[in-house]
C-alpha cells in the first residue's frame, strides 16, 4: 500500500505540473494563432468590400491600353517613314 501512496504522491508533486504547464504552452499557442486567424478574416472582409469597385477599374485599365496601344502604333509608323 505504502508504493501506491508514494505512486500517488509523485503522480501529484511531478506530473500533474509538468501537464498543466504544457497545457498553458498549448492553449497560449491556441490563442495566437485564433487570433492571427481573424485578423486574416478581418482583413478578408475589407478586402471584399474593395473588390466591388474592380470591373470600373478594369474598364479604365481597357481604356488606357487602347490609348497608349494607338499612340505607340502611331509612333512606330512615324519612325518607320522616317527610317525606311
Amino acid at each position: 500500500m505504502t508504493l501506491w501512496g508514494l505512486g500517488n504522491i509523485i503522480l501529484i508533486v511531478v506530473v500533474v505540473p509538468v501537464l498543466v504547464a504544457l497545457l498553458s504552452r498549448v492553449l497560449g499557442a491556441l490563442e495566437r494563432i485564433r487570433g492571427a486567424a481573424d485578423d486574416a478574416l478581418a482583413g478578408g472582409v475589407a478586402l471584399i468590400g474593395e473588390l466591388d469597385a474592380a470591373p470600373e477599374l478594369l474598364a479604365t485599365t481597357d481604356q488606357t491600353i487602347a490609348e497608349v496601344a494607338d499612340g505607340a502604333v502611331r509612333y512606330a509608323g512615324s519612325v518607320g517613314k522616317l527610317l525606311g
